[in-house]
């Protein structure tokens, strides 16, 4: 087993079937991603992962419905990116901003683009 594949096996309890993860769309399987390279960066450990992703799904209460892992999933991610001054809130909810503007004005069918920001390029 590679290093890779050890160090995946070791997150938290993730959707699987037989063939590996689960996602039901494609924005979880980047935040998966986005969680793996985060760590092999160093940013931070399977254990400060485990601990943060747990915190977030207890804060969400035993009622939640299995649907949301993935959104208490990209909350540790931001969680540990604040934590770790790789990012703001602020520069993060910016972004979040900036791609909701992009999905707008982004026409039906085409792939959404950060560019597409209407305010892309003008300094904010």
């Amino acid at each position: 087993m590679d290093s890779r594949t050890r160090a995946l096996a070791e997150v938290a309890s993730i959707p699987r079937d037989e063939g590996g993860p689960v996602f039901r769309e494609p924005w979880e399987a980047q935040a998966f991603a986005l969680a793996v390279a985060l760590h092999e960066r160093g940013l931070f450990t399977w254990s400060e992962w485990a601990e943060t992703l747990g915190a977030e799904i207890a804060r969400a209460g035993p009622g939640a419905p299995a649907a949301d892992y993935y959104h208490h999933w990209l909350a540790a991610l931001e969680t540990l990116v604040v934590a770790r001054g790789a990012a703001t809130r602020e520069t993060l909810a910016e972004r979040r901003e900036a791609w909701d503007r992009a999905a707008h004005a982004t026409p039906h069918g085409e792939p959404i683009l950060l560019c597409n920001d209407p305010l892309h390029g003008t300094g904010r």
